[in-house]
């Protein structure tokens, strides 16, 4: 069952210039990481990536991920498993609005990433939250 996020959770996932690193399985059963951008949707989370890269096809072939947004000792987990989006105009799209936002005080660097997305074959995951953990600096 896929959990809701509120309160401090979607207060810290929603804060401007956070980064997640993304845990996926590899085919050896190691673990595999990557610092990735991220977009939140009513209370599912967004990634995307250039197909062939180590963790989408990671991804592809064992949907379970967990990921950790921080922000100096504030943090948040979260476990779940991501579905493949395959359309490209979708992927595409996806792509272009994570570039607008975490290139929100460079907008010509955010429309010069979204041309250069514009020539590779993206994938988009969006990912069914099952658990949050929950680190706020108190």
């Amino acid at each position: 069952m896929a959990e809701r996020i509120d309160g401090w959770a979607r207060e810290m996932l929603e804060r401007e210039g956070v980064f997640a690193t993304l845990a996926t399985v590899s085919a050896d059963g190691s673990p595999f990481q990557a610092v990735i951008w991220f977009l939140l949707r009513d209370d599912t989370l967004v990634i995307n990536s250039k197909v062939g890269r180590v963790w989408p096809t990671n991804v592809l072939r064992d949907p379970r991920v967990s990921l950790v947004v921080e922000d100096g000792y504030d943090w948040v987990g979260v476990r779940g498993r991501a579905q493949a989006v395959t359309d490209q105009p979708t992927a595409q799209a996806d792509i272009a609005e994570m570039s607008r936002r975490y290139n929100a005080g460079d907008p010509a660097k955010a429309e010069r990433m979204i041309a250069a997305f514009e020539t590779q074959e993206r994938i988009t995951f969006v990912i069914r939250v099952e658990r949050i953990t929950e680190h706020p600096d108190a």
